[in-house]
């Protein structure tokens, strides 16, 4: 059985995401947790924030205990990218992406 919990459009490019959910990918979720809490990005809490509402769909769909589930999968990919235009000398523009990215956790009994 395993559960998913999903996080779409954050606000943080998949890229910096990507440094914090390599970081708790196969671990239990309370060690993942307590990771997650010493990093210093805000991508961390975003993860973080997934995390604990798979566990807690886990718990209250199946019953199982928090400290009884491992992450079986966690990954991010691209989500939608705002384009905005800045402008430069002489009537030029540059293009601005704001990024942002699509967090998915998937928990699962040990």
């Amino acid at each position: 059985m395993k559960v998913r919990a999903v996080a779409r459009d954050v606000g943080i490019s998949p890229r910096k995401v990507l440094l914090a959910v390599n970081a708790v990918r196969g671990r239990e979720v309370n060690e993942a947790l307590s990771i997650l809490n010493f990093l210093p990005t805000p991508a961390a809490r975003a993860v973080a924030k997934v995390v604990k509402s798979a566990a807690a769909c886990a718990e209250d769909n199946f019953q199982t205990s928090p400290a009884d589930l491992k992450i079986a999968g966690i990954f991010a990919d691209k989500g939608r990218t705002l384009k905005r235009w800045r402008p430069k000398s002489r009537g030029r523009i540059s293009p601005i992406l704001k990024r942002s990215s699509n967090i998915t956790v998937f928990v699962e009994e040990k």
